[in-house]
């Protein structure tokens, strides 16, 4: 006899929370590896070095990976969206999630070469347009504005360089 779970279907069934657990077991370890290549030298004064953190992140997401992974393999299983808006019965609408994920794509290939003005600009452009707007201009103008406005606030307000690509010269 099968065990059931709440909502009356296998246990077996409804452990996609596993895929996640996964997710975050591995982004841990990939967290720590990268932490452990930081290049940092040794110094008295300072006993928080710049490992620290990514050190602490990457063992808080093994943490949270194997909780969870408990949690799903003793029958716990997270609720299904009740939101109002939300149709659970519709499929995934991929004339909307394809075009997002190519604008996302184009954005990490163009990004060094064309720069960040240019590659965010077609990123904000593209995702916009694959949610369904249809103001060419008003949203190209705007999605300029984001990019610049981004690549300036980091310059300025962050101090960290952002990719000029072929604007060096003009930026």
């Amino acid at each position: 006899m099968s065990q059931k779970t709440d909502a009356g279907t296998p246990a077996s069934k409804g452990r996609s929370e596993l895929g996640i657990a996964a997710l975050l077991g591995a982004a841990g370890a990939v967290v720590l590896i990268d932490a452990s290549r930081i290049a940092a030298p040794y110094s008295q004064t300072d006993v928080v070095g710049p490992r620290t953190m990514p050190i602490i992140i990457g063992c808080l997401l093994l943490v949270s990976a194997a909780a969870l992974a408990i949690a799903v393999l003793r029958g716990s299983r997270g609720q299904a969206e009740e939101g109002e808006d939300v149709d659970l019965s519709h499929p995934s609408d991929w004339k909307t999630v394809v075009p997002l994920v190519g604008a996302f794509v184009l954005n990490i290939l163009l990004i060094d070469a064309a720069g960040w003005v240019i590659s965010g600009t077609l990123l904000f452009w593209g995702s916009v347009w694959a949610l369904g707007s249809r103001h060419y201009i008003r949203d190209g103008l705007i999605s300029l504005a984001l990019a610049l406005g981004t690549f300036y606030g980091f310059y300025f307000g962050l101090g960290i360089k952002l990719p000029a690509g072929i604007l060096a010269g003009i930026l």
